[in-house]
């Protein structure tokens, strides 16, 4: 082997085989496929009219039962069409106070943006034991009636105006928490217990 060929050689590219010669379970199979595909196109065909949820890509990378689901998408989505529906926020009357606490400290830490999980969960850790039963309230509504969690981060960090309904002792406690003027390392989530 001279050093201009060098490397490994490859080898011959088997010759295509003969579809001839196809079992009961490979026509089976084939059969399943056209009729898969046939449903794949009749669903993209009624989702393609009920809005711009599928596209070509998603035309051809959805799986059957994800196809079923886009018939049923319109109760998913918001009428103003700005996205999934979110459930609506339920006050628990007669919760526990305990329990409680501990759900809203979950909520505080599971927000699912990150800058919000450190500022409420440090903030939870800090406030949540001494705060009264308004107290509790005022912060259980804070945190789970936006449907929006940068508006929280943004009206924390007095980025924009409070809603009048969130303007309370709760809202400025989180305000001077996130203004951090002692200088708090606040780098992950406080420790559970």
């Amino acid at each position: 082997m001279s050093g201009r060929e060098g490397g490994k050689k490859k080898p011959l590219k088997a010759p295509k085989k003969d579809n001839k010669e196809l079992d009961e379970d490979d026509l089976a199979h084939k059969q399943k496929m056209k009729e898969q595909q046939k449903a794949l196109q009749e669903a993209a065909k009624k989702a393609g009219q009920k809005g711009p949820l599928v596209n070509n890509y998603a035309r051809k990378t959805l799986t059957t039962s994800a196809m079923r689901c886009l018939e049923n998408y319109e109760d998913l989505v918001h009428s103003d069409d700005r996205g999934p529906g979110i459930p609506p926020y339920i006050e628990r009357k007669n919760e526990d106070l305990a329990l409680k606490k501990a759900r809203l400290v979950y909520q505080s830490r599971k927000r699912g943006m990150l800058e919000n999980g450190l500022l409420l969960s440090t903030f939870a850790k800090k406030y949540l034991h001494s705060f009264s039963e308004e107290q509790l309230r005022q912060y259980d509504r804070l945190i789970n009636l936006p449907s929006n969690d940068w508006d929280i981060f943004y009206w924390a960090t007095e980025v924009k105006p409070v809603p009048v309904e969130f303007q309370n002792e709760v809202m400025d406690l989180l305000k001077r928490h996130i203004r951090n003027d002692d200088r708090e390392a606040r780098l992950r989530q406080p420790d559970l217990f």
